[in-house]
């Protein structure tokens, strides 16, 4: 495995498919409460925008907690493997250089969950978007500034 891959590649046994649904789950390192600010946050989001505007994914919800994401997407294009290393690189070097730093932003690796075909999307989009009600950071969605879903 090439060096930049290390740490984003599969677990043994992980399949990724095109066309498939996926439950995707990264987590800051130490769970530290980077996105607290939002202004972080938003350069996260713009890395999310940029991986569907290349057409890897089509993005169906997300959102961004003090210490983690939540994002739901259909693979168009590449593998999790690659979009996810995509991802957390590319905001790792943005955030880092507006916090005027050079550490480690991600805990290595990342959850996914393939979604079944029967499964009511926009049920799992809500129930994502929904995390900072359930944990208490706002008391309106509207209020939360780090979400957004298709439906």
């Amino acid at each position: 495995m090439p060096v930049a891959a290390k740490g984003c590649g599969l677990r043994k046994g992980r399949y990724s498919e095109v066309g498939q649904v996926y439950l995707l789950t990264v987590v800051v390192d130490q769970r530290v409460a980077v996105f607290a600010d939002w202004r972080l946050g938003r350069l996260l989001v713009e890395q999310l925008r940029l991986a569907e505007e290349s057409g890897m994914v089509r993005s169906l919800a997300f959102v961004l907690m003090p210490d983690h994401l939540h994002w739901l997407v259909e693979l168009k294009r590449g593998s999790l493997a690659e979009l996810m290393c995509r991802v957390k690189s590319r905001s790792c070097r943005s955030i880092n250089l507006c916090r005027s730093s050079n550490g480690r932003l991600w805990q290595r690796g990342y959850h996914d969950r393939a979604l079944r075909r029967d499964e009511n999307l926009q049920a799992t989009a809500r129930y994502i978007v929904m995390n900072p009600l359930r944990a208490g950071l706002v008391r309106r969605l509207g209020d939360y500034p780090l979400w957004a879903a298709i439906f």
